[in-house]
């Protein structure tokens, strides 16, 4: 790497959530995701609709004094930093942690195909057995 791609990617990693690199509605996003919320169970947790949430992530609207104190506390973040970038907030994402994410999502459909399987694996032998025992019935 050229040193100005090193001083680029330096001030990316410090600024990523500045006023300049970020909106109120992606700080909120991201401390959303972070703490592992749907938007519905962000609406749900404030009492809100999820397309309210909705508004604010895509900064078609604000979110009222009361409300922007609630969300800091519940998603762990500073009031501060939800309105300008600057203080306690949320972590540069990581590339790691993203495809870590991704492969635990891969597992845990896996793990719901092989309980599937595994159920209809049961069920495929006992309607063997009805039917072998019709047969057997049938013969006699």
């Amino acid at each position: 790497m050229t040193t100005d791609t090193l001083e680029k990617t330096a001030e990316t990693a410090e600024n990523w959530f500045s006023d300049d690199a970020a909106t109120f509605g992606d700080r909120l996003a991201a401390a959303r995701e972070a703490a592992g919320l749907s938007q519905a169970d962000l609406a749900q947790r404030l009492g809100v609709k999820t397309k309210v949430i909705e508004h604010w992530e895509a900064d078609a609207k604000e979110p009222r004094a009361n409300r922007l104190q609630m969300l800091a506390g519940m998603l762990g973040v500073s009031l501060m930093w939800l309105l300008t970038g600057e203080g306690d907030g949320v972590d540069m994402p990581d590339e790691t942690a993203a495809e870590t994410a991704q492969v635990k999502g891969v597992l845990a459909e896996i793990r719901e195909l092989r309980t599937a399987m595994t159920a209809m694996t049961g069920r495929l032998g006992r309607l063997e057995k009805k039917l072998r025992q019709g047969l057997d019935q049938s013969a006699a």
